[in-house]
C-alpha cells in the first residue's frame, strides 16, 4: 500500500513537471520567434512587435492562471521586476488577479475543526457561501458567541504540498536559465527563484499575515479616515486567520458610492494620502492595493483588506529618498545619479553618461509645469523602459510603491477627472526633503562636511594643475570629448557596418554550402554550415543590441 502511494505521488509529480516544462518551453520558443525579423509579415517595425508582445503577455498571464496558485503568485512577483521583463509584460502581469472557484464548505469546516479544535465552540454561525475565493484561500463570514461579527480566511486544502512541488520545479527552471549565458547576463535567476520561494512560503503562514494586519492597523489607529480590521488572535492559526468583519463598497463601484452620497474624489485623495503616509512616515506599506482589496465604508472612510503582501522600506533608504527628492527638485541629474549609485539602485562601474542624460530628460519632463494628469503612470512607464536591460536595479519595494501610486492615481482620475496627485504629494515631499536635515546639528555637520570637501579641493588644485601641465608637455595627457549625437551616429554606423559584413559572410557561406551540397561530395557542405553558426549567433546578438539602442534613443527623443 505504501509502495502504491509513493508510486502515485511520483506519477503526479512527473505529470506536474511535464505540464510546467511544456509552458516554459513554449515561452522560450515564443521569445526566440519574436526576436526574428523575418517572422513579421510585411517587414519588422516597432508597432508590430509591440502588438505581438501584448499577445504574448496575455498568453503568459493565462498560462500562469492555468498552472495554479504558486505560479499566480510568481506572476505577481515578476510584475515587480522591470529589469527582467519588458514594459508590456509588466503592465499585463500587474493586473493578474487570482479569482478561482471556491472549494467545498465541508472541507472548510474540516480545516476549521482541525486547526481550532475546542475553540470552534466560540463560533455560533458561519455562512456556507464564501464572500470571496482566491488561489490561496477563501473567506467566510461568521459570528462569535460574544456577538462579534468576523470573517475567516481559510487556506485551501493540500496547498502547501502543491506549493513545495511547484517551487522545486521553479528552481530547476531557474538553473536552466542561469546556465545559458545570453539569458543569465546581468540576472541571477537562481537567486530570484530562492527569493520567490521565501516570499511564497511566507504567504502560506497566516500567522505572519495576522502580525502584518495588526502592525498595519496600529499605524492608522488615530486616523478616522482609514479602517483596518482587527485580528482575533485566539481563532488564528497557520492556516486560518480570523478578522473583524468590515463591510464596504468596492472602491471602483461608482454607482454605489453615488447612492450613498460619498464624494469619490475625496476617497481617491484619502487613498493617495494614506499611501504616502505608509511610505514616508511608517516605512511599512500595503504592497497589493488593487480595487479588490480596497473598499469604502458607509461613513466615507477607506477600508484595507488582505495583508499577505506587505513591504518595508528601511530608515536608511527613506533618508536617501529624502536626498533624492531634494536633488530631483533642483534638477541636479549628476548628483542624483551619484545618489542612486550609492543606494545601489544603479550598478557601479558603468558609463554613467547615458544614464545621466536619461535622468535629466525625465526630470525636465516630469517636474516642469503644467503637470501631466497621469504623471505617475507616465513615470512608471518611463522607469520600466529605462530599467529593462539597463544597469538600473530598482528594489522590489520601490516598484510596488510606484505601481500602487499609479493605481491610486488611476482610481482618482476615474472618479474625478481633475484629480492631481502632485498637489496631494507636495506636503509629504517637503517633509521628506527636510527629514534628512531636521536636526540642527545634522545641518551644521553637513555644512562642515561640504566646507571640508571644498577646502581639500582648493588646497589640491595647484598640484593638480601642475601635474596636468607636466603631462601635457610630455604628450601623456589625452583629451576626451563626448559629442552626444555624433557618438550615437558613429555607434550606429559601426553596428550597421558589422551587421552588413556578417550578413555578406553568412550569404557567402550559404552559397558555398549549396555548391558543395550539389557536388560529388555533398558531405563537405557541413563545413561552411558549421562556420555559419557562430557568425549567425553574432549577427543575432548584434541585431538585439541595435534594437535596444533604438528603444533607448526613442525614449530620449520622445521626452525632448
Amino acid at each position: 500500500m505504501r509502495y502504491l502511494k509513493k508510486l502515485l505521488q511520483s506519477f503526479r509529480r512527473n505529470l506536474r513537471a511535464v505540464k510546467i516544462w511544456r509552458s516554459v518551453l513554449a515561452l522560450m520558443t515564443f521569445l526566440w520567434w519574436d526576436n526574428q525579423g523575418w517572422t513579421y509579415l510585411g517587414g519588422y517595425n516597432k508597432r508590430k512587435k509591440d502588438r505581438r508582445q501584448t499577445l504574448r503577455a496575455k498568453w503568459l498571464t493565462q498560462e500562469l492562471l492555468h498552472l495554479g496558485s504558486a505560479f499566480i503568485k510568481l506572476g505577481q512577483l515578476l510584475s515587480a521586476r522591470p529589469d527582467v521583463l519588458p514594459k508590456g509584460w509588466i503592465v499585463e502581469l500587474a493586473s493578474l488577479q487570482d479569482k478561482v472557484p471556491p472549494f467545498d464548505f465541508v472541507k472548510a469546516q474540516e480545516i476549521l475543526e482541525k486547526e481550532l479544535g475546542p475553540r470552534c465552540k466560540e463560533i455560533i454561525d458561519i455562512q456556507q457561501t464564501p464572500l470571496g475565493a482566491a488561489s490561496l484561500a477563501q473567506v467566510h463570514r461568521g459570528c462569535l458567541k460574544s456577538g462579534r461579527q468576523v470573517v475567516f480566511k481559510i487556506q485551501r486544502p493540500g496547498l502547501e504540498t502543491f506549493f513545495r512541488l511547484d517551487l522545486e520545479i521553479m528552481q530547476e527552471v531557474a538553473s536552466l536559465f542561469q546556465k545559458n549565458k545570453s539569458w543569465s547576463e546581468g540576472r541571477d535567476w537562481i537567486g530570484m527563484a530562492k527569493e520567490c520561494q521565501r516570499v511564497l512560503l511566507r504567504e502560506l503562514d497566516f500567522q505572519i499575515e495576522a502580525e502584518f494586519a495588526a502592525r498595519f492597523r496600529q499605524q492608522f489607529l488615530e486616523d478616522p479616515a482609514i479602517q483596518i480590521p482587527g485580528v482575533v488572535w485566539e481563532l488564528t492559526t497557520k492556516k486560518v486567520i480570523c478578522l473583524d468583519y468590515l463591510p464596504g463598497i468596492k472602491i471602483n463601484d461608482q454607482k454605489a458610492l453615488a447612492q450613498q452620497g460619498i464624494n469619490p474624489s475625496k476617497i481617491a485623495e484619502i487613498g493617495a494620502s494614506s499611501y504616502l503616509k505608509q511610505l514616508i512616515e511608517f516605512g511599512f506599506f500595503h504592497a497589493d492595493p488593487h480595487p479588490g482589496n480596497l473598499a469604502v465604508s458607509a461613513d466615507g472612510s477607506l477600508i484595507y483588506y488582505d495583508f499577505g503582501m506587505m513591504g518595508t522600506i528601511s530608515q536608511r533608504l527613506r533618508e536617501r529618498l529624502g536626498e533624492m527628492v531634494r536633488l530631483a527638485a533642483i534638477k541636479d541629474a549628476s548628483a542624483l545619479v551619484e545618489q542612486l549609485q550609492e543606494a545601489g539602485l544603479i550598478a557601479k562601474g558603468i558609463d554613467a553618461g547615458p544614464v545621466r542624460r536619461l535622468v535629466r530628460v525625465m526630470l525636465q519632463e516630469m517636474l516642469t509645469p503644467p503637470f501631466s494628469a497621469n504623471i505617475m503612470d507616465k513615470l512608471s512607464g518611463d522607469l520600466y523602459e529605462l530599467v529593462y536591460g539597463k544597469p538600473f536595479r530598482l528594489p522590489v519595494e520601490l516598484i510596488f510603491v510606484m505601481r500602487a501610486l499609479s493605481t491610486f492615481e488611476g482610481v482618482g482620475r476615474t472618479l474625478d477627472p481633475s484629480f492631481n496627485l502632485i498637489s496631494i504629494t507636495k506636503p509629504y515631499l517637503i517633509s521628506l526633503m527636510s527629514s534628512t536635515n531636521s536636526n540642527p546639528n545634522d545641518l551644521i555637520n553637513e555644512i562642515g562636511r561640504q566646507m571640508g570637501e571644498l577646502g581639500s579641493k582648493a588646497v589640491g588644485l595647484p598640484k593638480r594643475l601642475d601635474e596636468s601641465l607636466e603631462r601635457l608637455e610630455q604628450g601623456d595627457l589625452q583629451l576626451q570629448i563626448r559629442l552626444g549625437e555624433s557618438d550615437r551616429q558613429l555607434r550606429r554606423m559601426i553596428n550597421a557596418q558589422q551587421s552588413m559584413g556578417q550578413s555578406i559572410l553568412i550569404g557567402c557561406l550559404g552559397i558555398a554550402a549549396a555548391l558543395l551540397g550539389s557536388s560529388n561530395q555533398p558531405s563537405f557542405a557541413i563545413i561552411p554550415i558549421l562556420g555559419a553558426v557562430p557568425v549567425s549567433m553574432g549577427w543575432i546578438k548584434l541585431q538585439l543590441k541595435m534594437r535596444r539602442d533604438e528603444r533607448l534613443e526613442r525614449i530620449q527623443d520622445s521626452n525632448k
